[in-house]
């Protein structure tokens, strides 16, 4: 195998561990905490909150600091980081200091957005299908978060949960830093091809350039609330939804993974459309299709409710490779782990301010209203994509 493909191998799997541990909680707490702890769900909901905040504030330090000194090494930090704060996490006796170890996880997972993004789309000129694969990776952390969780809580107990991946991580950091002493360091001959391989193919304006990345950004934000909403409260929703048909953790944690696992196959297919048709076409069917899928889910339960869970979970996936297709191709190679990180600072602080709204509505008025609010997200981003340029965007153009 070529180092590229090795390097492509390890962006891969971090993709998986970073969704993997930052959903651990939402598993745990729904399945185990509640009854240990003697707190309800909407009350555990907010611990998770401090890990989100530091998710998506720490992505702009991350992504300043791989900028200017080293993206390989900045994931090295994320392999061992996240590692360290996971094993952690499995030693707590609380809330508090549970909320304090989500938050260390949280700060090492923000460096893995910005900077292995980035690294993903370096000297690529078509990047819809890498970072679709990528992506594939990243979902398949989220449905392995609820499959791993509940099969631990149940066969050796909550803590396990925990310290699994944590040990995983760290020796997948180990390999990683081997790998990176036997390569030799790139020259800077090979870093300025890299560049003119993903040089723009035609000038875009500023007013273009600037209309583009406001349409990113809002996009990012209904986004955010509604990847987060859907991620973190699956195990929850199909506790409730699927009445008699799951009836233990591992059950509820399986049905989740089939959820989670088939709807990750929405990346590549996105990924495909993106780089061969018009990114504004592909997103506002995606964007419409989730908003009917969620005003669908409003009352449903049993066998439709988790094919519709299915169906809203597909296009939800479907949607992250566009935003980052759009940022990859916008954005110049020197400053672009700095583009993706304000990119995920938007995406995961509407996701930590969607934690606690979970819980909040959760708690008063069940999951039908949280569809509702999730059906309205989803017709704002359709709204938001029909002002993307009509012709399909290319790579990025210089700005003067």
């Amino acid at each position: 195998m070529s180092r590229a493909k090795i390097d492509f191998l390890y962006l891969n799997i971090g993709h998986f561990l970073d969704h993997l541990v930052m959903l651990i909680f939402a598993t745990v707490a729904a399945l185990k905490l509640s009854d240990e702890w003697g707190l309800s769900y909407a009350e555990l909901v907010p611990y998770a909150m401090p890990g989100f905040v530091a998710f998506g504030a720490g992505a702009i330090v991350a992504g300043w600091i791989a900028d200017k000194w080293s993206r390989e090494g900045m994931i090295a930090v994320f392999f061992f980081g996240i590692g360290s704060s996971t094993i952690l996490a499995g030693f707590v006796n609380g809330p508090l200091s549970m909320a304090i170890c989500l938050t260390l996880i949280g700060a090492f997972a923000a460096i893995y957005h910005p900077v292995g993004l980035a690294l993903v789309v370096q000297g690529r000129a078509r990047t819809g299908i890498p970072l679709a694969i990528n992506g594939i990776y990243g979902n398949m952390g989220v449905a392995c978060a609820a499959l791993f969780t509940g099969f631990l809580i149940d066969t050796a107990g909550w803590r396990a949960a925990f310290f699994v991946p944590g040990t995983l991580s760290l020796l997948i950091g180990i390999g990683y830093l081997g790998h990176l002493r036997g390569r030799a360091r790139e020259t800077d001959d090979a870093t300025v091809a890299a560049a003119k391989k993903s040089a723009p193919a035609a000038e875009i304006s500023r007013a273009t350039l600037l209309r583009v990345f406001a349409i990113i950004f809002f996009t990012t934000a209904m986004g955010g609330l509604i990847f987060q909403s859907t991620t973190f409260a699956l195990p929850k929703i199909l506790d409730e939804r699927l009445t008699g048909i799951a009836g233990s953790a591992s059950e509820v944690g399986w049905y989740a993974f089939l959820v989670f696992s088939l709807a990750a196959l929405a990346q590549l297919l996105v990924g495909y459309l993106v780089d061969r048709h018009s990114v504004r076409l592909v997103f506002a069917v995606v964007g419409l299709t989730q908003a009917l899928f969620f005003f669908a889910m409003i009352h449903l339960d049993g066998w439709l409710a988790l094919l519709v869970a299915f169906g809203f979970m597909f296009v939800v996936f479907g949607q992250i490779p566009i935003n980052d297709v759009l940022v990859g191709r916008m954005a110049r190679s020197q400053w672009r782990s700095r583009a993706y990180a304000i990119r995920y600072v938007v995406t995961f602080s509407v996701m930590a301010s969607a934690v606690p709204l979970i819980g909040w509505i959760h708690g008063r008025w069940g999951f039908t209203l949280l569809f509702e609010v999730l059906a309205v997200a989803a017709t704002a981003i359709f709204l938001a994509t029909l002002l993307l340029p009509g012709r399909r965007v290319t790579e990025p153009a210089v700005v003067h």
